[in-house]
C-alpha cells in the first residue's frame, strides 16, 4: 500500500499532556494549539496570558512549531511579524491563523475559541516588487480555511488546477488514502473560491489548505501546462478501470476493486463473468448506463420537478417540495436530480414516498426504485461523525422522462432518436421540524457541508448534521425553521445556495 508524504497526512498533534505543562490543566479544546509571540508582549505578560489560557482549557505551546494552529501577537506591525514567522521555516505556516491579541481576549471572555474573523487577522503585507506599477494581489491570509466562510460560485477561474487536484483526490480514494484525498479536495475547494486565475506560484502564498504537494502540482502546471503525475494517473490501467466501473449506478470503489482484481477490465467482461452477481441497482445501472451516465440539463430537472410536484399534490395538497443538490446551487447540468418533500402533518412524511412510487408505477414512468424507510430516532441525536447520508425516509429512482415534457428538449446523445430518456432521481422526506437541516445538507456541495460541520465543531463547539444542531457546552438542541436560522446559530454570514459550490 502506498504511503502518503508526511506533509499531506492528517496533522498529528501531541497529546494534551505533552503541551508544555498543559497536562496539569483540564484540556477542553484539544484541536486548538496556541503560541503567544513574546515580541512586544514581554515575558511576564506572556507567562500570565499562558496561565490564563490553560486555566480555561486551552493548550499553549512554549515553542513555535508546525503543531500550532493559532499564533497570537500584540505586534500589529504585519511586515516585521510575518518576516519573523517566515524565518522560522514552518511547513504549515499557510494553514495557521496569525491573530491579533483581540482574538485571544474574545476567546478568554467567551471561555472557548471564538471563530476567526477578518478583524482578528494580522494579514501578510508584501512590498511592491521593483519595476511594478501595480501592487501584488490581496493577501491570501484573509481567506478562510472553511468553505462556509468563502463564497464560491459555479465560475471556477482555476479549473486547470482544480481538475488536476480532483484526479489526485480520486486516485487517493481508489487507494483508500482518505487523509490525502481530503487534503487535495480542500486545496481544490480553496482555488475554486479565488476571484482570479492563479498566474504565479507566489500568488498562492498564505492560502489555507495548500500543502507542499499541491503547490508542486500548481508550479508544474504553470511551467509546463500540465502535471506529469496527473497524466501518469490518467494513463494507468487500474485507475481507468476503477473510474469506468464506478461510473455505473450502484458500483462503489470496493466493488470496482474486486472486479479489477478478478481480471475484469470492461463492461462486457463484467457481464460475461459467471461469478459476478449484480444486485438490482447494478442491473439497472448497466441497463440504463447510456442515459444515466449522461448529464441531466436544468430544463430536464425542471420537467421532473413538475412531474413530482403533480404527484405530491395529488397525494397531499399541503406538501412542500424543494429542488436541492447542484441545480439549487445554480448548475446547468448534473448527474441526477434531488428533491426534498415534507408535510406539516407529523409522521405523514413516512408514508408519502411509497405513495409517490406507486403513482409513478401506474403512470408507467418508473424504471427502477429503491425505497428506504426512515430510521430517524431523535433519542440517538446528536451524531458525532460526518455521515454522507441521513436517516430520513428516502428513495432512489430511475424515471422515464418524455421529450415533450421538457421545454428545451431532451439532452440526448448524438444519433439517439428516442422520444424519451432515463434519469436518476433521489427523494428524501424529513419531518417538517427537520426540514431546514435536511435542505441545507442536501443542497451541498459536499465540501461545503464538510467544512460547515467542521466549523461548527471546531469553532462553535456544536454538532451539525442533516438532522439537528446541538450545542455541546449548553447541552441543548437549537431549533431552526430556515437555513438562515442555522447560519445565525453558528454566527456565520448567510450564503445563498449559488455561493456554496465548494
Amino acid at each position: 500500500m502506498l504511503r502518503a508524504p508526511a506533509v499531506l497526512g492528517v496533522r498529528k498533534r501531541p497529546r494534551p499532556a505533552e503541551a508544555g505543562g498543559a497536562g496539569r490543566q483540564e484540556v477542553k479544546f484539544g484541536d486548538v494549539r496556541l503560541y503567544l509571540v513574546e515580541r512586544k508582549m514581554g515575558l511576564s505578560r506572556r507567562s500570565f496570558l499562558t496561565r490564563l489560557a490553560r486555566s480555561k482549557g486551552f493548550i499553549v505551546d512554549e515553542a513555535l512549531s508546525d503543531t500550532v494552529t493559532h499564533v497570537v501577537s500584540e505586534d500589529r506591525e504585519a511586515s516585521s511579524l510575518w518576516t519573523w514567522l517566515r524565518q522560522r521555516a514552518l511547513k504549515d505556516l499557510p494553514g495557521m491563523h496569525v491573530l491579533d491579541i483581540s482574538w485571544f481576549t474574545d476567546s478568554m471572555r467567551e471561555g472557548r475559541p471564538v471563530a476567526v474573523e477578518t478583524r482578528h487577522l494580522i494579514q501578510d503585507t508584501l512590498p511592491t516588487p521593483p519595476g511594478c506599477s501595480t501592487p501584488p494581489p490581496a493577501p491570501a491570509s484573509s481567506i478562510s480555511q472553511y468553505a462556509c466562510q468563502r463564497r464560491t460560485t459555479t465560475e471556477n477561474r482555476n479549473r486547470i488546477f482544480t481538475d488536476a487536484l480532483e484526479v489526485l483526490a480520486e486516485s487517493c480514494e481508489f487507494n483508500e488514502m482518505e487523509g490525502r484525498c481530503l487534503a487535495f479536495r480542500r486545496a481544490a475547494s480553496v482555488l475554486k473560491s479565488l476571484p482570479a486565475a492563479v498566474q504565479r506560484l507566489e500568488a498562492t502564498r498564505g492560502l489555507p489548505c495548500l500543502g507542499e504537494h499541491t503547490r508542486a502540482v500548481i508550479e508544474e502546471i504553470l511551467q509546463c501546462g500540465h502535471s506529469f503525475e496527473v497524466r501518469k494517473i490518467l494513463s494507468d490501467e487500474r485507475y481507468q478501470t476503477l473510474k469506468l466501473f464506478t461510473s455505473v449506478f450502484g458500483v462503489g470503489p470496493k466493488t470496482a476493486e474486486k472486479w479489477y482484481r478478478r481480471g475484469l477490465r470492461s463492461f462486457s467482461d463484467v457481464l460475461a463473468e459467471p461469478g459476478v452477481r449484480l444486485n438490482r441497482m447494478q442491473q439497472s445501472g448497466f441497463l440504463h448506463y447510456g442515459d444515466i451516465s449522461r448529464a441531466v440539463s436544468k430544463a430536464e430537472a425542471r420537467a421532473l420537478g413538475n412531474i413530482i410536484d403533480e404527484a405530491v399534490r395529488a397525494i397531499t395538497p399541503d406538501a412542500q417540495l424543494a429542488l436541492t443538490g447542484g441545480f439549487r446551487r445554480g448548475k446547468e447540468f448534473g448527474h441526477d436530480v434531488d428533491f426534498i418533500v415534507t408535510t406539516p402533518e407529523q409522521g405523514r412524511e413516512e408514508t408519502i414516498l411509497p405513495q409517490i412510487i406507486q403513482r409513478m408505477k401506474k403512470q408507467g414512468i418508473l424504471l427502477y426504485s429503491d425505497y428506504q424507510a426512515s430510521t430517524f430516532d431523535v433519542s440517538k441525536l446528536p451524531s458525532h461523525r460526518f455521515e454522507a447520508m441521513d436517516h430520513f425516509a428516502k428513495c432512489f429512482l430511475i424515471l422515464r422522462l418524455e421529450g415533450n415534457q421538457v421545454d428545451a428538449g431532451l439532452n440526448n446523445a448524438e444519433g439517439d432518436s428516442r422520444s424519451w430518456r432515463a434519469v436518476r432521481v433521489d427523494l428524501v422526506a424529513p419531518p417538517m421540524d427537520r426540514y431546514a437541516f435536511a435542505l441545507l445538507g442536501w443542497t451541498g456541495s459536499r465540501q461545503f457541508e464538510r467544512d460547515l460541520r467542521r466549523f461548527a465543531r471546531m469553532e462553535r463547539q456544536m454538532l451539525l448534521d442533516n438532522h439537528a444542531l446541538y450545542h455541546k457546552t449548553k447541552k441543548e438542541f437549537l431549533a431552526a425553521t430556515t437555513e438562515k436560522d442555522i447560519f445565525a446559530h453558528l454566527g456565520l454570514e448567510y450564503m445563498e445556495p449559488w455561493q456554496r459550490n465548494a
